[in-house]
């Protein structure tokens, strides 16, 4: 009877062994991989961005995902919270209730515990490494040599094991400089994406460079095949493919960190005082359209972007229009010029302030006379200007627009970027004509308005605004370089130098920005004034005020643009944009060093950044 039960065991053992070693060899052995082998996708660190001197803007730093086994803390979730919730900047209640075990039945009916939770993501290195010290050092009031062999080990495990980080090290995108350059950098954020049945998160960017560059910055991801165990940590030794994922690409821009913080300051004092709805800069060399510096306030710290409103986040030097004033009384004018319509010496009787055409009354800020083309540049005459575009005509005005970049984009690499309106003549009415000279009946973007300016600074030729010099690799070599590019040449170069001389005149005494004129440098420049229009109509005051300028005017180094909305205390540009240009353009030519026109030494401007600037505080004092 004992040898047939015998028999009959080792019959019964032998059959459910031939089951799960032969019948159900492949089923059973994609469960065991499935429970002990992981494949993991390497994500490569992301690119830097960093200034035309090398100075950092944006970068990446690995972090840690610090989990915890509440399996092994048991009933001490309350003292692993106590020590754990100063470092991870979390209440001790919520980190109590993650680290408490949770008991429940799983597929099969069993009993068990939840041995994994991520307690928090993004930790720092140097924070990981306190809380193992703090595990480390783990204190329970207890003698724990009286304590039986299973017991140390258990507070053995609770100290070492209980908390642990993922395998992989996730990345934080840092902005050292915080809200400097916001608009032009943007942020990241994460995405969650599914592949192969599998969730994860993915850092993108979003606006700005992070956005226009991010296939470059984000690099090529890697792979990894291994083996983990109950606590899902990796077991090298079994690890069997390890193909390294290859980093992202740095981006180096045209920006200059000293440059942006001038006009940033500038900016800010500039709302401090006229207090306008936002306020807008932009420094370019004209000759090959390099962006030295770009902003608009109220900006955000891109670190926290979330923290700031929607419209703080807006770029609006590529997404907003508006009509443009007097400024583009510059396209008109030199149109006339190069199509030999008038010349600057040819008068022009504006009607003292006051002239009827196409059933409209036109108005000039003052009660002017005969001017000539010249005068009205100086005088920024709107019936002058009306009057210039009638004589060119409809057509060639039209054409004229176009060619200096207005109605299409610029293609400056920022998201967002909108091409302005610009009717085609069927759709111009009667009057359009003449509103149009006047800088009203089309919608502009400040880009678009700086790089007009530009093209007169640079002998006629407009220019592709130039964000990015280059793109290179974690070892400083050069992958892709990026060439200044022209455009077209939109006038000739002799009609360029007639449109400086008269715009030399702007900032004399007799014309409408004396306060942007600089002591060793002569100016070049435009003031502008639009009336703001709401449904249709416009508003009495409400206003856009503006003021582009370069210098030295016969050899230009520097183009600056400023623009309010709706500034306080005077609505004029030349009251209230002129002062900022100058301000930034004394500092500027003051670190760049441009040899003043008189001969002299420039003026010694402070251009030191604040002293928490890190990166801008070295590239001053580098210069």
């Amino acid at each position: 009877m004992l040898a047939l039960l015998l028999a009959a065991g080792f019959a019964g053992l032998g059959y459910r062994l031939v089951d799960l070693q032969v019948v159900r060899h492949e089923e059973l052995s994609v469960k065991a991989l499935e429970n002990t082998q992981q494949e993991m996708l390497l994500e490569p660190r992301r690119g830097d961005i960093l200034d035309n001197r090398g100075n950092l803007l944006a970068t990446s730093i690995f972090v840690k995902t610090v989990c915890a086994d509440p399996s092994l803390i048991g009933n001490r979730a309350t003292d692993v919270a106590r020590v754990l919730g100063p470092l991870l900047q979390k209440s001790e209640l919520q980190l109590t209730q993650q680290l408490t075990p949770r008991v429940r039945q799983n597929e099969k009916g069993e009993t068990v515990t939840n041995a994994y939770v991520v307690l928090k993501k993004k930790v720092s290195v140097e924070s990981w490494q306190k809380i193992q010290a703090a595990m480390t050092n783990l204190s329970f009031g207890l003698d724990e040599k009286k304590l039986t062999r299973g017991e140390r080990e258990s507070y053995r495990n609770l100290r070492q094991k209980a908390v642990f980080t993922e395998l992989l090290d996730d990345q934080l995108r840092v902005y050292p400089n915080q809200s400097l350059a916001a608009h032009v950098l943007g942020y990241v954020g994460s995405d969650e994406r599914g592949e192969n049945g599998r969730a994860r998160t993915v850092t993108t960017g979003r606006e700005g460079v992070e956005q226009s560059f991010d296939s470059k910055l984000r690099g090529i991801q890697g792979w990894r095949v291994t083996e983990k165990d109950r606590h899902q940590r990796e077991m090298v030794t079994f690890r069997d493919q390890n193909v390294e994922a290859q980093n992202g690409l740095n981006v180096v821009l045209t920006i200059d960190s000293v440059l942006q913080h001038i006009l940033e300051t500038a900016l800010a004092e500039g709302m401090e005082k006229h207090s306008p709805i936002s306020i807008s800069g932009i420094m370019v060399r004209p000759r090959t359209g390099e962006i030295l510096a770009l902003a608009t306030l109220p900006t955000f710290d891109p670190n926290t972007p979330g923290n700031a409103p929607p419209e703080a986040r807006r770029n609006r030097v590529v997404t907003d229009v508006a009509e443009p004033g007097s400024t583009f009384k510059i396209v008109v004018v030199s149109a006339a010029l190069n199509e030999k319509a008038v010349r600057l010496s040819d008068i022009f009787d504006c009607e003292h302030g006051h002239f009827y055409f196409a059933g409209r009354n036109l108005h000039d800020h003052e009660s002017y006379g005969n001017l000539t083309v010249e005068n009205i540049i100086t005088k920024s005459s709107n019936i002058g200007a009306a009057k210039i575009g009638i004589k060119l005509g409809e057509n060639r005005l039209c054409d004229y627009m176009r060619d200096f970049g207005f109605g299409t984009r610029a293609a400056i690499p920022l998201p967002g970027e909108v091409p302005g309106i610009l009717h085609p003549v069927k759709k111009w009415s009667k009057v359009s004509i003449a509103q149009i000279p006047m800088g009203q009946g089309v919608a502009v973007t400040r880009l678009q308005m700086m790089m007009a300016m530009c093209a007169i600074a640079n002998d006629g030729w407009l220019m592709r605004p130039m964000l990015v010099d280059r793109l290179e690799d974690n070892d400083h070599n050069v992958v892709a370089k990026y060439s200044p590019q022209r455009v077209r040449q939109v006038i000739t170069g002799e009609t360029a130098k007639q449109m400086v001389g008269a715009l030399k005149t702007v900032v004399t005494a007799e014309g409408t920005a004396p306060k942007a004129a600089l002591e060793n440098y002569t100016v070049a420049g435009k003031t502008g004034t639009a009336q703001k229009a709401e449904h249709g109509m416009y508003v009495p005051d409400k206003f856009f005020s503006s003021f582009l300028g370069f210098f030295p005017a016969d050899n230009p180094e520097l183009c600056i643009s400023i623009t309010m909305d709706e500034p306080k205390g005077g609505h004029y540009g030349g009251q209230t944009a002129a002062p900022i240009f100058r301000q930034i353009a004394e500092r500027a030519a003051n670190y760049l060093n441009i040899r003043p026109e008189n001969g002299e030494a420039p003026p010694l401007v402070d251009t030191a950044a604040p002293p928490g600037d890190q990166t801008v505080r070295k590239a001053a004092a580098r210069n």
